[in-house]
């Protein structure tokens, strides 16, 4: 037997769980980006799992994992844990199948997705201050009361719906090369992963499956270096989705065998991606989801040819993007933040704002102060926000800025 053969889910568990999703979720649809395309010299398509019902992909696992509860089970209920969209699937999931469904979140979770959670009908708890503490607790009330816990990722229902994903990509772009996809604790990349190579191989043709993680949050490269899970001391991504400080051990087991690479990118890439996803493509995603589209952008993908990128979801917290897009555009060198000592006497800031319009660059926020600790008597601080149109225009204005005299620091 082969290793597809002895791996703890198969390519059939992923075509019985499609027969199982069958009328229940989206066939989220695939979008070409001629603009990344060019961009990285082929191909690329956008799988629209930011479209799915409830906002990502985790509606497909969870409905599978809830639907093949005995009635026994199904009367008890399930529990669950998250910051927000295995939270919505296992609500939505439970919906549809007239479950009832207990969800704890950690406290100072995005209210959009407390919100959404409740309104498909999940009684929401607010307990500890991350995942972990949410999920422990969930843990604790399903050992007390005999609700069905939902694993987010480390379970085989849950991996072969996910799984789901691989082969709506094959039907849907046939000659793909390389398929891309953020992970966190990897039910999503292994259950695709499966798939893939299942019917890659019934093709006899080769097709690569890369992993993409936010690198503050990067548990499965020392993981899959070491050959055995390694947690992470600490986690910090705006990437929340994908904010997982160990690998399931059901889906690392499947990820060792069969993904051909995980790459990692930074904060400053994903704000990019944000970007470009919003005004390129029209799409808003959540940081997770466009961890591929980064890792595309920065190059971290060598001959990737025909390519499809899983946008996995679009819940994103309006306040959250107001920072992203800043950090996105101050990252392109769209915007900067200058911060100059002034003599304080009339006329200094209108040479200012002189230089900074005949360089066509515009002040969009302005701080003037003569109070501080660091500020001498007769100085004046101002901290200026601009809009520039790139790193080389960025650094004109302030080349201009400093033959003047002055002595601009960009803060970040």
């Amino acid at each position: 037997m082969n290793t597809l053969d002895t791996l703890p889910v198969t390519l059939d568990d992923v075509l019985k769980a499609q027969e199982l999703l069958e009328g229940i979720i989206t066939k989220t649809p695939v979008e070409s980006s001629r603009a990344l395309g060019s961009l990285v010299g082929g191909n690329v398509f956008f799988k629209c799992e930011n479209l799915q019902r409830a906002g990502s992909f985790k509606v497909r696992g969870a409905y599978v994992r809830m639907a093949r509860l005995n009635e026994a089970e199904k009367k008890r209920g399930v529990v669950a844990a998250s910051a927000g969209n295995h939270a919505q699937g296992v609500a939505v999931a439970a919906k549809s199948l007239g479950i009832n469904a207990r969800i704890y979140m950690p406290l100072g979770v995005a209210l959009p997705k407390l919100a959404a959670t409740r309104s498909h009908g999940a009684e929401v708890i607010l307990h500890g201050h991350n995942v972990d503490e949410a999920l422990a607790e969930a843990q604790r009330y399903a050992n007390e009361t005999g609700a069905v816990f939902v694993h987010p990722f480390d379970n085989v229902d849950v991996v072969a719906g996910q799984g789901t994903i691989g082969l709506e990509i094959l039907e849907q772009i046939p000659n793909v090369d390389t398929i891309l996809m953020g992970v966190g604790g990897g039910g999503l990349l292994a259950g695709v992963a499966v798939a893939i190579k299942a019917k890659a191989k019934e093709l006899g043709r080769e097709i690569r499956v890369i992993g993409v993680q936010a690198e503050n949050a990067a548990a499965y490269p020392p993981s899959l270096a070491a050959d055995a899970l390694v947690p992470l001391k600490k986690v910090s991504t705006m990437a929340d989705g994908i904010a997982v400080g160990r690998p399931g051990q059901l889906p690392f087991s499947i990820i060792r065998e069969l993904v051909d690479d995980v790459v990692t990118v930074s904060e400053d890439s994903l704000a990019r991606a944000l970007i470009f996803l919003l005004e390129r493509a029209k799409m808003v995603v959540e940081p997770a989801g466009a961890v591929g589209v980064a890792a595309l952008m920065d190059g971290k993908i060598e001959n990737p040819g025909n390519t499809a990128v899983v946008l996995s979801g679009g819940n994103i917290d309006p306040m959250l993007m107001l920072k992203v897009i800043q950090r996105g555009l101050s990252a392109a060198g769209r915007f900067m933040t200058v911060r100059m000592m002034l003599d304080d006497r009339p006329g200094s800031l209108a040479t200012i704002a002189r230089i900074i319009a005949e360089n066509d660059a515009n002040v969009t926020g302005l701080d003037h102060t003569r109070l501080g600790g660091s500020i001498s008597m007769g100085d004046v601080s101002i901290t200026i926000n601009l809009e520039t149109k790139g790193h080389e225009h960025g650094e004109q204005v302030l080349g201009a800025l400093r033959a003047e005299g002055f002595q601009p620091i960009v803060v970040h």
